[in-house]
């Protein structure tokens, strides 16, 4: 059968049947992918309406009271006890006609500026926190308008789970159904916390400038309104900086949505902060608490946790507080007695050791509600000066390098790598080879920049931070607290607090839970326990901290001791720039800052002290001491009725007696000079096993050329001698290396001999001598406890003396009666018989011959010698 020809129609009708069949696949997949995409948008519209609708169900009544007016909230201590409450103490209510214009504009171009045109929710805004919460996670941004805060700081409880976020929409949908856009912002205005004990903007008016809102000016109004975002960071009495930056960002939202003037915001801007509020001495408190320092405390806590807006729905705050301990430290601080000048400041922080629980507060002298800045929490722009030596150098070398207590060090001058700044010490001198332990506890630079040189700065970043300490980077400087390390009295305390507790580190904190107020929701503060170092570590800086207020020359904090108590701590001092000595004109003994951090097994205390201004220095050493004399008063009082354990040694550590100035570390020999033996702490296993041979057994020659003379005129025996040192004809030979004393003893007539003289002098004079009588000597060469064999000489003073009575006799003999004294210079040294120590003639004197005594001496005179002037060789 012949084949159809196909026409040109029937080609392209193949080609298109082809291209179709070629195009099916993906066109039928991308209507699935798009039909999947439209279902499961529906599906997840209706479960989402769903469970909006019923997360709304369940959502609270709205009351008026409850939206107008903050609730009380209270603060209980560690035994239960209510200590403060908060929140209804002053209330003063604005009526929305009664807010300047400018006050409004401020407010709206900072927190909502679409205010008066949503409906509750704001879906602009609603739309990027929903972007940034898929980017960031959950929770990462927020949304809310001004009607859902005021729902939320009303009613519901202050977290971002997905329940609380349907039901403040859902409410603040309601609230603007049932009341007006005024009515609204009015409670906004009116219960918005702006300081940890202030609520409302037109109280905040009265306590932060003194007058009402309609005399603010247009930089205050928006001082004011940036506050709400974060009340502690951006209070103008407590951080006066701080607050202007947020003011000048407000200012500049104000000129981007048109409610002011460039020029306004310019004329503004030139005014600070710290000049606009009222000065210190016209402020007053905003309520009336007991330990208003350690609430302050609790405050920025709820703050920084994100509990500050729960403040005003009347929650209960458990807290840490001991008030003993509080009590203690507020006597102190408010003793001027224990300060020596009237400007000068302080900051203390208690904190438990074992569980970071931070038990008192002492936010400065006198310290009171209308006081704003907090020496022991806003303390963050100081210097810890040589405090942080433990911290970044000592302990991560310990940690990391296993080093010894006794690791040698040299003190000498040195700069800061790749630069020419010289690093000095606090006396301008370098005192040579050191153990780390004496570094430290007499508080040297020089092996302090060496230690963390050793250890290296990436390192001592990665160990401060364990100790809650964050910082960028670390620069050789912090190894002596100078560097870009700034740090609270609180945080100092919580890092120092580790050490004794065998390395555990837990965040201070002031608040153990908070209750909501219906009771049955309740939130737990609990820090984390963190292992920040080796327990050999924590031990064996803590061992060190004992030398610094031990009893040992030149340690640095004796005066922080406490007698009978097992205590560890650190003394610190900053410094003043050149640029600054010369700009405040200062002394060069001046220094801005003076720290102490120590501890027990119970507490860890940290103290900073200086004066607000940095132009005021430091410039007495008792002004200096302050902190160590704050810390022993403190520690006492808290230690006096409670058991404190000592710190406990743990297995991990060994000790060893090992000679000073050996590399590596060698056991000390039994030849070793007491002055370089030192026993050491060592990590277990890395203890030196090798005994140093530096020092020999010492072998003392003994005397020689010892001569005796009779000095007839005088009427004494000069006794002289000479003697060759161990090593006096090397040619590094050092005469002071071996103290060498000699020891010289008499025998008359045979009877028992008597120590008479013993000094380092080779000569020595014996007076009121009785003629008749054979006199011995013996010489002997000491050091410690190696004695040369002996040299001895006798002489017989020739005569024929009177008998003595019995008594006298018996006294002589027993060196009762004219003991001999050493002359400044011997008395004709040259008269004796040069016999090398031997005496030839056996008892011949002066070179005269064989005499015999005679039977009956004469009775001895008393010149009147003083035994004091004998004993010392005068």
């Amino acid at each position: 059968m012949t084949e159809r020809k196909l026409t040109r129609e029937d080609i392209k009708k193949q080609r298109q049947q082809q291209k179709k069949k070629k195009q099916t696949p993906f066109k039928v997949w991308l209507k699935r992918i798009i039909l999947t995409i439209v279902f499961i948008g529906v599906l997840g519209f209706l479960g989402g309406a769903g469970l909006f609708a019923y997360y709304a169900s369940s959502a609270p009544e709205l009351d008026e009271e409850l939206l107008k007016y903050p609730v009380s909230s209270e603060f209980y201590d560690i035994n239960g006890e209510l200590f403060a409450t908060i929140g209804q103490e002053s209330r003063k209510y604005v009526q929305f006609e009664d807010i300047p214009d400018d006050m409004v504009a401020a407010i709206l171009a900072t927190e909502d500026v679409r205010f008066f045109d949503h409906f509750g929710i704001d879906l602009w805004r609603l739309g990027g926190a929903v972007i940034a919460n898929f980017r960031d996670g959950f929770g990462s941004q927020g949304g809310s308008t001004i009607t859902q805060q005021v729902v939320k700081n009303s009613f519901l409880y202050n977290d971002k789970k997905l329940k609380r976020k349907a039901q403040e929409a859902w409410l603040a949908i309601q609230l603007e159904r049932q009341y007006s856009k005024e009515e609204i912002f009015e409670m906004y205005f009116n219960k918005i916390l702006m300081s940890g004990r202030v609520y409302g903007f037109g109280q905040a008016s009265e306590y932060f400038y003194g007058k009402p809102l309609n005399e603010l000016t247009l930089d205050q109004m928006a001082t004011l309104a940036g506050m709400p975002q974060s009340p502690n960071n951006y209070n103008p009495f407590k951080n006066p900086d701080l607050s202007e930056k947020r003011r000048n960002i407000v200012l500049s939202l104000m000129v981007q949505h048109k409610k002011i003037t460039e020029a306004q915001a310019t004329e503004a801007k030139k005014i600070t902060v710290a000049e606009s509020v009222l000065p210190e001495d016209e402020r007053k408190p905003a309520t009336v608490t007991n330990y208003p320092a350690f609430l302050d405390v609790v405050l920025s806590e709820l703050e920084r946790n994100g509990d500050n807006d729960a403040l005003a729905e009347g929650i209960k705050v458990y807290t840490t507080l001991d008030p003993n301990a509080q009590k203690i430290v507020e006597s102190v601080m408010n003793n001027d007695a224990n300060f020596m000048t009237e400007k000068i400041q302080s900051g203390v922080a208690v904190v438990d050791t074992k569980t970071g629980e931070i038990r008192a507060i002492g936010g400065g002298r006198h310290y009171g509600a209308e006081r704003g800045f907090n020496f022991a929490y806003d303390l963050v722009t100081r210097a810890p000066g040589s405090t942080m030596k433990p911290i970044i150098d000592y302990a991560p070398a310990i940690e990391y390098l296993k080093w010894s207590t006794g690791e040698t060090l040299v003190d000498e001058p040195m700069k800061y790598s790749g630069t020419n700044q010289t690093i000095t010490n606090w006396d301008n001198k370098y005192l040579g080879t050191m153990t780390a332990r004496q570094a430290l506890y007499t508080s040297r630079n020089i092996p302090a920049v060496k230690t963390l040189q050793a250890v290296g700065t990436d390192k001592a970043k990665n160990f401060v931070s364990r100790l809650g300490i964050d910082v960028d980077y670390v620069v050789e400087s912090d190894a002596i607290g100078g560097g870009r390390i700034n740090i609270s009295p609180i945080s100092m305390a919580g890092a120092y607090a580790a050490f004794g507790n065998n390395g555990v580190y837990t965040a201070p904190h002031s608040i153990t839970k908070i209750v909501y107020r219906d009771g049955s929701s309740s939130r737990e503060y609990k820090s984390e326990e963190v292992i920040a170092m080796s327990d050999y570590t924590a031990y064996m800086v803590t061992d060190m901290l004992r030398d610094v207020v031990g009893n040992k020359p030149n340690a640095s904090g004796t005066a922080a001791n406490v007698s009978g108590l097992d205590l560890a701590g650190k003394t610190g001092t900053t410094n003043y720039s050149a640029d600054e000595f010369a700009k405040y004109n200062l002394p060069s003994s001046a220094v801005p800052d003076s720290w102490f951090a120590g501890y027990t097994t119970n507490y860890s205390i940290a103290i900073w002290s200086g004066y607000e201004q940095r132009s005021d220095a430091i410039t007495t050493w008792d002004e200096r001491r302050l902190p160590q004399t704050l810390f022993k008063s403190i520690m006492s009082q808290l230690s006096s009725s409670i058991e404190t354990a000592r710190f406990k040694q743990p297995n991990s550590v060994v000790s060893a007696t090992v000679e000073v100035g050996t590399s590596p570390l060698k056991l000390a020999s039994e030849f070793t000079p007491d002055n370089l033996r030192m026993t050491e702490l060592f990590v277990k296993g890395t203890e030196p096993k090798e005994v140093s041979d530096a020092f020999e057994q010492l072998e003392l020659d003994p005397p020689f050329n010892l001569q005796a003379s009779y000095n007839e005129l005088a009427n004494i025996i000069d006794l002289t001698w000479e003697h060759q040192a161990p090593g006096a004809l090397e040619e590094d030979f050092d005469p002071n290396a071996v103290p060498i004393s000699f020891e010289v003893t008499m025998s008359i007539d045979g009877a028992e001999p008597t120590v008479i003289s013993s000094s380092s002098a080779n000569y020595v004079a014996i007076p009121s001598v009785v003629i008749g009588h054979n006199y011995a000597f013996t010489v002997t060469a000491i050091s410690d406890e190696v004695r040369s064999e002996s040299a001895s000489v006798s002489l017989y003073i020739e005569g024929l003396p009177d008998e003595p009575e019995e008594d006298d006799w018996q006294d002589w003999n027993n060196g009762e009666i004219d003991e001999p004294t050493e002359p400044e210079e011997p008395t004709n040294p040259e008269t004796g018989t040069d016999n090398n120590g031997n005496n030839n003639n056996n008892g011949n004197g002066n070179g005269n011959g064989q005499v015999t005594p005679p039977t009956n001496p004469t009775e001895p005179t008393d010149p009147g010698t003083d035994d004091e002037e004998v004993q010392n060789g005068e």
